[in-house]
Order: C-alpha cells, then structure tokens, then sequence
C-alpha cells in the first residue's frame, strides 16, 4: 500500500521561507512523477509544480514561478518543495501527490496517491 506523508508546513512571516517535505513508502519512489498542490479556505485545488520521474523536467503554474522550487532524492525517496519569499496569499494546506506522467504538467487521475496535507500559515 503506498503511502504519502508531507511535512515542513507551518507558521512564517511575509517574506520568510519553508521547506516542505514529501515522503513515499510502498511502493519504488522513482516510478513515479509527483506534484505540489495546495488548496486555500473557500477556493478551488490549485496546480502548483510537478516533477517528472527523474527529476530532470518540472513544471511550475505562474503563481509560484521563480519563488518555488521543486526537488526529489529518489534514493531517500522524497520529494521537496524549497519555498521562498512568501505571501499571505500562500496560506493553504499543501498536498503531495504521486502518481502517472502526467502530474508532471498536473493532470491527475483516479488512480494518483494523494497525502494527508500540511498547513502553510503566511502572516502579514
């Protein structure tokens, strides 16, 4: 059974940094693409950056180009998003996913793993 765990999220201020982390156990990390999505209070889910199996090709929706950055370690099986000068529009619970090639460019399918989330807080 694949499991997917996030971690790294909490409280920072406008400007500050954070760094969170995506584990997977189960199954072979590297056959999978894997994604960043977030979902804030009273909106839709949102794409934010998807990495390919080897890591080589990403790629990132616009609100986030250039302050995020995407990362996998397949031989610790984890995948990173290094998150820079943040907003309070950044605030939102932040979900991993893995899953087919095509979460790469954020197509997600029925059979993708999802994990349970972390809270990303951005005071102003």
């Amino acid at each position: 059974q694949v499991q997917v765990v996030e971690s790294g999220g909490g409280l920072v201020q406008t400007g500050g940094s954070l760094r969170l982390s995506c584990a997977i156990s189960g199954r072979t990390f590297s056959s999978f693409a894997m994604a960043w999505f977030r979902q804030a209070p009273g909106k839709e889910r949102e794409f934010l950056v998807g990495i390919n199996r080897s890591g080589d090709t990403t790629y990132y929706a616009d609100p986030v180009k250039g302050r995020f950055t995407v990362s996998r370690d397949n031989a610790k099986n984890t995948m990173y998003l290094q998150m820079d000068s943040l907003k309070p529009e950044d605030t939102a619970v932040y979900y991993c996913v893995a899953g087919s090639g095509r979460l790469t460019i954020g197509t997600t399918t029925s059979t993708d793993y999802w994990g349970q989330g972390t809270q990303v807080t951005v005071s102003s």
